[in-house]
């Protein structure tokens, strides 16, 4: 795991949110064993005290769970999951509203610009090689 950190934002919280990030995405499953605050540490090149701190907090958050003498995993709830990335969406959705609107865009025109771009989206899916790509035989 590399982080470069953001000077503006306490590093237990970035390493949270790297954390659930990789939960929400698959990267760790329900029920994985994450690493141990040394292993974790070492890996970022920062104070054990630190590490220690974001897993109380995930825990606290009940996002990773202690099990005595075994370590720390991933919850296993799933509703837990999906409520983390349901925060995290909610979080993305309101950066690009307040972005669009410092631009002065109207609401009606950001709906039609989400559409177009899901729309988009959408053909360049079916259409792997994009506009005008060509295929190498």
């Amino acid at each position: 795991m590399s982080m470069e950190f953001d000077n503006n934002l306490p590093i237990y919280i970035q390493i949270m949110q790297y954390i659930k990030k990789q939960i929400v995405t698959g990267t760790l499953q329900a029920g994985d064993k994450i690493p141990s605050v040394r292993e974790l540490a070492a890996e970022l090149q920062i104070n054990p005290n630190t590490v220690q701190r974001t897993f109380q907090e995930l825990e606290r958050e009940e996002v990773v769970e202690t099990r005595r003498g075994l370590g720390r995993y991933v919850t296993s709830e799933e509703s837990k999951i999906m409520t983390i990335k349901k925060e995290m969406a909610g979080e993305l959705l309101e950066r690009f509203l307040t972005g669009m609107q410092e631009l002065g865009i109207e609401e009606q025109d950001i709906v039609s610009i989400v559409a177009d771009a899901v729309a988009e989206g959408q053909s360049q899916q079916n259409n792997p090689a994009g506009k005008g790509g060509t295929q190498h035989e």
